[in-house]
């Protein structure tokens, strides 16, 4: 581990670098963004850079103005505490979620639970094959769930994958029993229209709603045929988890056309990906709030009846966001701070070429009240520390860290490493501290690097793709605040009050 005495910023040399600006270009107009590496069970990936970009790469790491090849480095005020790397699977990393002294990680290939009693030294205490990406995972009580979003030839963990085309195939949720955490069971399977990319939770005393988000339907895909302008809701009763059911299928998009009144995406407005779906859902149960990412579009809606949520406010960037990914308020809720994950997650965007406001957070004020809330943008946020054209590099999956007073958040950026950034002048956001590696090559493009990064109970939790669970302390008297909340549970897209459902020791 090699820490840097302060936070370095990277500055690479601009170069020429017309092949790497082709597939750029290409990733932008090659239809709907990818959203993730999406090769259902198969490895990652892998993409061709130019002899130049390859020569650059090399003596960029020969300079020292990027790490070498799986060299980590951090700012001053972070410590790399452990890494447990992948065993067994040979699926990619996906999202993390919390409960007690326990973490729970996805993986293309199943889930893994971690005992982070003792963080610096986390235990595997359950490995449970369950092949389907991209296996997004939350847990609420005794049970736990995970999403299918590759077509599989059914519902059980030893599927196979079978073409959407044909109608007996299965995507959806699937619920597992965690009483016992060494001993998962698996109780239940829901299928969904057009399967579950991501999922939501908004849980309830007798139920858990889910919250499923897919996209990309097909006219030749009998169970994901457009329009698919909603998401799936999800009723699970807590004590009958066998008799969950979809309960309604709202549209957050209506409009005339096979296609519903999204984002008609290219050619009226290149780059932008169309909006057929959502990606991924946030919601903020102490507000009967929720927000959007939903490929062309941002979206803010009341929860006020969990069945039927309804849009208050819509929002489009076509000039500088290509996919909305994901979303997370501030503590107060009158900001949001959108992804956008531009190329999909496979592209090499953190550099000079790509600029500071594509592949970038956009930062939205929520003014007004009740259903005449709106989105009202502010600025873009982008770790300015450059990436190799060798190495995937986008915007992903955060969380807030619960400072009062103040807009904390850390977050995932591939191979761009993890980044804490504060937001709390929504129009100056600015980096204070990071987490990242060299990269995994410099010969081509590998896909890598942190899905998910997030503050629970005084540390860091970083899923790498390849690498494995990395645990990071950070200790800066911005952040040190956040060391004294204690959470029982944490699914970080529901977004927990931290100052109200939880222990300030």
């Amino acid at each position: 581990m090699t820490p840097l005495r302060t936070t370095h910023v990277r500055r690479r040399r601009l170069g020429v670098a017309t092949a790497a600006a082709g597939l750029l270009a290409a990733l932008l107009t090659a239809g709907p963004a990818a959203a993730v590496p999406d090769p259902g069970d198969a490895p990652a990936p892998q993409g061709t850079v130019s002899a130049q970009d390859r020569a650059e790469a090399r003596a960029a790491i020969g300079s020292g103005e990027i790490p070498a090849v799986d060299q980590i480095v951090h700012s001053d005020n972070i410590t790399h505490l452990a890494n447990v790397p992948r065993e067994g699977f040979t699926g990619i990393n996906s999202d993390l979620a919390f409960q007690g002294k326990y973490a729970f990680a996805g993986n293309y290939d199943g889930f893994r639970i971690f005992d982070i009693s003792t963080p610096s030294a986390p235990k595997t205490v359950a490995q449970v094959l369950c092949p389907g990406s991209q296996n997004d995972i939350s847990v609420s009580g005794n049970l736990l769930f995970l999403s299918t979003d590759s077509s599989r030839s059914d519902n059980s963990c030893t599927s196979t994958t079978q073409p959407a085309t044909e109608k007996s195939s299965w995507e959806g949720m699937k619920i597992f029993d965690i009483t016992d955490k060494r001993n998962p069971k698996y109780v239940a399977a829901v299928e969904t229209a057009c399967g579950s990319h991501t999922h939501t939770l908004v849980p309830e005393r007798r139920n858990v709603y889910v919250y499923v988000s897919s996209y990309s339907p097909n006219a030749a895909f009998p169970d994901c045929r457009p329009p698919h302008d909603g998401i799936s809701v999800i009723k699970v009763p807590r004590k009958a988890p066998e008799k969950a059911a979809v309960v309604n299928f709202p549209v957050l998009f209506p409009g005339e056309g096979p296609d519903g009144g999204g984002n008609p995406g290219a050619p009226t407005n290149p780059g932008v990906s169309k909006t057929t779906g959502c990606h991924d859902i946030t919601v903020l149960p102490s507000k009967d709030l929720a927000a959007g990412a939903c490929m062309g579009d941002g979206i803010l809606f009341s929860l006020k009846d969990p069945e039927n949520p309804k849009v208050i406010d819509q929002v489009q960037d076509n000039v500088n966001f290509a996919f909305w990914h994901s979303a997370t308020f501030n503590q107060k809720a009158d900001k949001v701070v959108f992804t956008d994950e531009l190329g999909g997650g496979v592209g090499a965007t953190c550099n000079e070429r790509t600029g500071p406001n594509r592949g970038a957070d956009g930062i939205y004020d929520i003014v007004g009240k009740g259903d005449k809330r709106k989105l009202v943008f502010r600025s873009y946020f982008k770790i300015d520390r450059y990436q190799a054209d060798t190495e995937n590099c986008v915007a992903h999956n955060g969380s807030l860290i619960p400072v009062k007073g103040r807009d904390l958040m850390v977050q995932a950026w591939y191979q761009g490493g993890v980044s804490v950034w504060e937001f709390t002048d929504s129009s100056r956001p600015r980096e204070i501290a990071y987490f990242e590696r060299g990269p995994l090559s410099t010969e081509k493009l590998v896909t890598g690097g942190s899905w998910s990064a997030y503050y629970y109970n005084g540390h860091i939790y970083s899923n790498d793709e390849i690498k494995g669970l990395d645990v990071l302390r950070l200790d800066d008297r911005r952040t040190d605040p956040a060391k004294r909340v204690r959470m029982h549970e944490l699914n970080v897209q529901t977004q927990p009050d931290y100052f109200d459902d939880f222990d300030d020791d």
